[in-house]
């Protein structure tokens, strides 16, 4: 009876003793959650008016919060009365064999983190990249989403992305617009530059500072190729505006000139 007296005078005191422990562990985890909410909503308000990239804001924000459980959740523990090296050994075994299942997806975030660091490109260029071309229209952290010309969307892994050549065309505010035309090589030049630089002269979308240029590229047999060059507004030049309407300015003119197209 007396050993029993013993036991059951044991088992109160250690429950008393981590009963405390674990509601006071229990208040420090509802009111870490609290805070880390609060920590991280403001640090995103920060981001935002700070102007922080919009596809980097949301990445830092689960950064800094997955940072903060770790450091609250090794409170907690150390709290109870657990040892914290044994936790961290735990993690740290645990990250080695996720990371080695998911190498693939690894170098995919690594290579978000570059793109949203280094910003290549951002949400709104058009870009060509692993044979493609397209308008960005989100960066996500394991990979970038494209919208082509035909409204295709394309899925370009941020992997190889971030060490592929990366074409943007959309860094410059104009571009420059390169068409040929080939004609008869019996046609006098000084004509059909006349008509060439008079279309380019009239067009509203063409740029004249950098000053556009008509010349001959080619010579061949019977026949003349004229190569013009001319400046437009990125956007004219991304949608083939410009040289749809050039090219149609041109035939016209040149069908009223009696200049024939070969």
């Amino acid at each position: 009876m007396f050993e029993a007296d013993r036991f059951l005078t044991r088992i109160q005191d250690f429950a008393l003793l981590y009963g405390i422990k674990i509601l006071v562990a229990i208040f420090i985890l509802i009111v870490g959650l609290w805070l880390i909410r609060r920590i991280t909503d403001f640090a995103y308000r920060i981001m935002t008016r700070e102007n922080v990239d919009p596809s980097l804001r949301p990445f830092l924000k689960n950064i800094l919060n997955i940072v903060l459980l770790v450091l609250l959740i090794m409170v907690v523990i150390d709290q109870v009365g657990l040892e914290v090296t044994s936790f961290i050994a735990l993690l740290g075994s645990a990250g080695l064999a996720v990371g080695l299942a998911l190498q693939g997806s690894l170098a995919n975030f690594a290579g978000g983190v570059l793109i949203l660091t280094i910003k290549p490109f951002r949400v709104g260029d058009f870009i060509e990249a692993q044979g493609q071309k397209g308008t960005v229209s989100l960066i996500n952290i394991f990979n970038t989403v494209i919208k082509t010309e035909d409204n295709k969307t394309i899925y370009l892994p941020n992997g190889p992305l971030a060490s592929a050549v990366v074409v943007n065309y959309d860094v410059e505010n104009v571009r420059r617009l390169d068409v040929t035309y080939t004609v008869d090589a019996s046609v006098p030049l000084s004509r059909i530059r006349e008509v060439l630089n008079r279309i380019i002269a009239t067009d509203k979308q063409i740029i004249q500072e950098p000053a556009p240029s008509v010349g001959v590229e080619k010579l061949a047999g019977q026949t003349m190729t004229l190569s013009v060059k001319v400046w437009v507004q990125r956007g004219d030049y991304r949608f083939q505006q410009v040289s749809e309407s050039l090219n149609e300015k041109v035939k016209e003119a040149f069908e009223q000139e009696g200049i024939e197209l070969k």
